[in-house]
């Protein structure tokens, strides 16, 4: 048996997110049929995060253990080749220690929000930014983000069926910068919670667009109220970008 770590770019619009659902398609059901296919066993597909319906991957960490004899090489062509035509691709595939876990041995997590700020449709980038028509001032959210970082409790960010033991987190990176009509916010932590990012980035964009003082977002924070949040942004602007572990140092 041997475990393999695999990088897994993907988009989300098709499915009901990463884990597997009951009542839809999900990423990892498609890794695990294409394993299926290829090994004639099931084997179990970890990730590092669990991105909700809608939410992208530019490079979600997982594993997989196959008793097959299987260069990685081999596996990832195979895999790809079985995951076609589901918007899954492995990018990446190594052999590694049986104690490396895609989930538990994570030690940072990395998401990227991107914002359509243009009066136009959105034509090409539809399902893949959140489009915001009405300028937003992409400098008062990068202030406003400011007293989100460091340790807290984020009951106001979190969903209501999050199923994490505590709210307190620290967020180690929110920034807020603006490329043309493209408005980008970058979060890193070790975790999150669930939504805590689509949470945070709906409260920014109210700063932005003027509807909130810059100082509501420290305001909301200290509520620990979810009925203090003032937007829950579309997933549809989410991207895992990447997890970090103690063999990358």
């Amino acid at each position: 048996m041997t475990r393999f770590a695999l990088t897994l770019e993907f988009d989300g619009g098709p499915f009901m997110g990463l884990q597997r659902q009951p009542h839809g398609p999900s990423v990892q059901q498609a890794v695990e049929d294409a394993a299926f296919a290829i090994t004639g066993a099931r084997a179990i597909m970890h990730a590092a995060g669990r991105t909700d319906a809608g939410v992208h991957a530019l490079a979600m960490r997982a594993h997989l253990d196959i008793a097959k004899p299987l260069t990685a090489f081999r596996l990832m062509e195979a895999l790809n080749a079985r995951l076609r035509p589901a918007p899954v691709a492995v990018i990446a595939c190594e052999a590694v220690a049986d104690d490396w876990h895609a989930r538990f041995s994570c030690t940072g997590r990395a998401y990227l929000y991107r914002i359509a700020n243009r009066r136009a449709p959105l034509a090409l980038e539809r399902g893949r930014a959140w489009h915001v028509p009405q300028p937003l001032d992409a400098q008062a959210m990068h202030r406003a983000a400011r007293a989100l970082v460091g340790r807290h409790d984020f009951t106001t960010f979190r969903s209501a069926h999050c199923q994490a033991q505590s709210p307190l987190k620290t967020l180690d990176r929110l920034d807020v910068s603006r490329a043309g009509e493209s408005v980008r916010i970058e979060a890193e932590a070790r975790s999150f919670l669930h939504h805590q990012v689509r949470s945070m980035v709906g409260c920014l964009v109210l700063v932005g667009l003027g509807r909130w003082d810059e100082h509501r977002v420290a305001q909301a924070l200290e509520a620990r109220d979810r009925q203090a949040l003032g937007l829950n942004a579309p997933p549809e602007g989410l991207y895992f970008v990447s997890a970090t572990y103690p063999s990358d140092a």
